[in-house]
């Protein structure tokens, strides 16, 4: 996905990962086991550090610690976030309680992770993010794609080769990884009726504990940007007791009303 004014660099054979911790022992520990595992690492221990690491050099990830020292670990994805939408994020959290859960998906968090938590469980949420968010690497020479899926509806013109959403008047309107997907879900079959697990299928992460709220918090989010009244939505209806459809028509690309 790409933002206005902000070209995303293409991810080497070794992508590089910024490790965001306030505690030294524990960023040696992911600084190794992320290193001895194929990526690229920088280390940072507050915002101050991560701010002046993406702008030395392009990161594919960046791993932060949810409860730093001085600074809050929200404050900072709630920053990072704005400043580099399509960057994706794993937050590091002590707590595995649920509301945590929902403040990080609030923040556009792609991910978290519960301490304590073993390197073979670390490598399996950072790859399958990279999966999802970057380029294979080693592919230097991809087959020849199809030209851009164009999907519009009301305003919005949802390009699928690009992963951008834009409006009218040709801006791009910054979307998630998750948020993306759930939008590429929704347009791809208007008038289907998802249900909450159908979305958290579509939208989740690898090893990530599923509940039903998360689906509700993307879906309010992805209305603030699209609805032109969020509250009385046109887009995305709720189907009481069924789960949610998309539900105006949808032209071009690949759009399918099954």
């Amino acid at each position: 996905m790409h933002t206005a004014g902000m070209p995303v660099a293409a991810v080497p054979a070794r992508p590089r990962i910024l490790v965001v911790d306030d505690d030294p022992d524990l960023r040696a520990s992911l600084d190794d086991a992320l290193t001895q595992s194929g990526f690229d690492v920088s280390v940072a221990g507050d915002g101050i550090g991560l701010h002046a690491a993406l702008a030395e050099a392009p990161h594919a990830l960046v791993l932060l610690d949810l409860r730093l020292k001085d600074e809050h670990g929200l404050a900072l994805a709630r920053g990072l976030r704005e400043r580099h939408p399509a960057l994706p994020i794993i937050m590091i959290s002590g707590s595995s309680d649920e509301m945590d859960r929902v403040l990080l998906l609030e923040l556009a968090a792609d991910d978290f992770l519960v301490k304590p938590f073993s390197p073979r469980e670390l490598l399996a949420h950072v790859r399958a993010v990279l999966r999802r968010t970057q380029p294979v690497a080693g592919t230097a020479t991809a087959a020849p794609r199809e030209p851009a899926a164009q999907l519009q509806f009301g305003d919005w013109t949802l390009d699928l080769r690009e992963r951008e959403l834009r409006g009218a008047d040709g801006r791009v309107c910054a979307l998630t990884p998750a948020e993306f997907r759930l939008l590429e879900a929704f347009v791809g079959q208007p008038g289907k009726v998802w249900t909450r697990d159908q979305l958290l299928e579509h939208t989740r992460s690898l090893e990530t504990e599923v509940f039903d709220r998360s689906v509700d918090v993307l879906i309010l989010r992805v209305r603030r940007k699209i609805e032109p009244n969020p509250k009385h939505p046109r887009y995305i209806c709720t189907e009481r007791g069924l789960g949610y459809v998309f539900a105006v028509p949808v032209t071009g690309g690949h759009a399918s009303t099954a």
